[in-house]
């Protein structure tokens, strides 16, 4: 590898700590496939203008988190982190559709529905003690 591509490397690698804050964890239950779709709320000023972007391409149309992973060149464990922080300000959300809503007779809630549960009730009580998700 060139000093240039390595320096390169190095500054995506700052760039995305940067923007993530450090974080390396979502607060949200959000596997590759989940969907989004654009809310009322808004991005905050201190967030990153990957957020903005992410709104922005999300009200184009629903987006999965890999795909808006890859439409703006992030690894996904960082998209995950900073849609956690859009899904909260509620800026994106997770539409219910009657795909997750309807799981099959005895097979229990998806795990779809119950992120978009999860994700509705941090947004209407964002006070109220987390309990420490699975993973």
């Amino acid at each position: 590898m060139t000093t240039y591509g390595r320096a390169a490397e190095e500054s995506a690698f700052v760039r995305t700590y940067a923007v993530t804050r450090g974080r390396t964890k979502p607060r949200h239950l959000l596997a590759l496939e989940t969907v989004l779709e654009a809310g009322q709320g808004r991005p905050g000023p201190a967030q990153a203008e990957e957020c903005g972007e992410m709104v922005a391409l999300c009200r184009e149309r629903r987006r999965s988190v890999v795909e808006l992973a890859g439409r703006l060149g992030r690894p996904v464990t960082a998209v995950k982190v900073l849609v956690s922080d859009l899904l909260d300000a509620g800026a994106l959300v997770v539409p219910l559709t009657q795909s997750y809503a309807d799981t099959g007779a005895g097979s229990g809630p998806s795990v779809q529905l119950l992120a978009a549960v999860s994700a509705g009730l941090k947004r209407k009580w964002p006070d109220a003690v987390a309990y420490p998700q699975a993973g």
